[in-house]
């Protein structure tokens, strides 16, 4: 199964780490030190120029990270995905 994230960005369901809500969040410092640094290993995709609301982390097969920044809520990736396998983070 796949998630739309929006504009051309689709990502495996079973890759999904975390849904996470971009304001909540980022009042943590670890939550803002951790965007940080995959931002400086270049492991972060804006998926849209809007405002965004949301980042999903993922992890491939080969352990790979990426960080999605999306402008799509939260709620509304979980409801894309199948809610009662994923859990919203952070919201």
């Amino acid at each position: 199964m796949y998630v739309h994230l929006g504009q051309d960005t689709v990502i495996r369901l079973d890759e999904i780490v975390g849904i996470f809500d971009l304001e909540k969040t980022t009042i943590s410092r670890p939550t803002r030190d951790f965007l940080a640094g995959a931002t400086a290993r270049s492991e972060v995709i804006n998926v849209s120029p809007e405002m965004p609301k949301s980042f999903v982390v993922t992890a491939d097969r080969s352990g790979k990270h990426t960080v999605y920044i999306a402008q799509i809520s939260p709620a509304t990736l979980n409801k894309r995905a199948d809610p009662s396998s994923l859990r919203e983070l952070g919201g």
